[in-house]
């Protein structure tokens, strides 16, 4: 199997915490792009930056690396073999995924050390047209 290309988003992301109990913004829900993540414990949101949210916490300034899919549900080690080229590179990761694909964020100010890495691993790093 060849390595994936993937993809630089344009937009700066934000994750925050939230109670489990919080009601999701509609700020959110009226985003192009979100992801939620809900326990019992804990509420997590992924937002464009530019979303105000009232959280408990927040982290401010992640990039995505989309993995350009479709990529089948019986694929396997394509989300640990990137992480393990990241790990390498010593750049920390948050990771979400999507029925077709994977979503790697990283912190802005380590994405070119992130893209490097992964051009030297020889996976194909591309601008998003999105």
């Amino acid at each position: 199997m060849g390595k994936q290309t993937l993809s630089v988003l344009e937009p700066t992301f934000a994750i925050h915490s939230l109670s489990e109990d919080n009601a999701i913004p509609a700020s959110v829900l009226s985003s192009d792009f979100y992801f939620i993540g809900k326990t019992s414990d804990e509420l997590s949101l992924v937002v464009k930056q530019d979303i105000s949210i009232d959280a408990i916490e927040s982290d401010y300034d992640w990039r995505v690396l989309e993995v350009l899919g479709p990529l089948n549900l019986s694929m396997v080690g394509i989300m640990s073999e990137i992480g393990a080229v990241l790990a390498a590179a010593k750049v920390s990761i948050f990771v979400v995924s999507t029925f077709e694909t994977d979503y790697f964020l990283v912190k802005s100010k380590a994405l070119e050390i992130a893209i490097n890495a992964l051009k030297k691993a020889r996976y194909d790093v591309v601008q998003s047209s999105k």
